[in-house]
């Protein structure tokens, strides 16, 4: 009689404490140190960390068919549709290092955007396992960024355009936050501890069960 399988459900690893969630989303404020965690917890699951930035840069410089039209837009300055970003996500989610898992940072933005990737992740059979959100506080955020500009002399990094940017992030932002906590994938970590704490709070979010 053959024994049952025992190994680990495809897309997630075992730890000590049990299944580990390895199709995740990292949402957090600007200043919240969201693409140095993305980059340790991905280190730490052997998955890719999939942004947005990377892949608008991989498909314009390899000049894709999705690139170019891409750029076409980003050189009129006009602002590039879901569909192209989409469909970015969606060819880059369909590569061999995402089949085991994937951290997405920067997308979805939008509602329309969380309604596209539900639908492309039920295409491949599976779902979000987690959200990781990074939770700050605003004006030490704000006097970090500021401090940053200062000392790296990026002119954009004026108070006044900090403040925006979060206001803007949290405008887009709170309504996606609502949908996963009510999918109960949600978890909410602080962002103002040290970097390495940050890191195993994370870790612990993404315990299954």
């Amino acid at each position: 009689m053959t024994p049952p399988d025992s190994s680990p459900e495809p897309g997630r690893i075992q730890s000590g404490e049990g299944a580990l969630a390895r199709r995740l989303l990292i949402v957090g404020p600007p200043g919240a140190g969201k693409g140095t965690q993305a980059v340790r917890i991905a280190e730490l699951l052997g998955i890719p960390a999939i942004s947005t930035g990377d892949i608008f840069r991989a498909n314009v410089s390899q000049e894709t068919e999705l690139g170019v039209l891409a750029k076409s837009y980003m050189d009129k300055g006009e602002y590039v549709p879901d569909t192209v970003t989409n469909d970015m996500v969606r060819d880059r989610l369909g590569q061999e290092d995402a089949q085991a898992g994937f951290l997405l940072d920067g997308y979805p933005r939008t509602l329309p955007q969380v309604e596209a990737l539900d639908g492309m992740l039920s295409e491949l059979g599976i779902a979000l396992d987690r959200v990781l959100l990074l939770e700050v506080q605003t004006e030490e955020v704000v006097a970090r960024l500021v401090e940053r500009g200062r000392e790296q002399g990026r002119s954009d990094d004026t108070e006044e355009t900090i403040r925006r940017r979060i206001e803007v992030y949290s405008e887009q932002t709170a309504p996606l936050i609502d949908v996963f906590d009510q999918r109960g994938i949600l978890r909410r970590v602080d962002g103002m501890a040290s970097i390495d704490e940050v890191t195993a709070a994370l870790r612990e979010a993404l315990v299954l069960g």
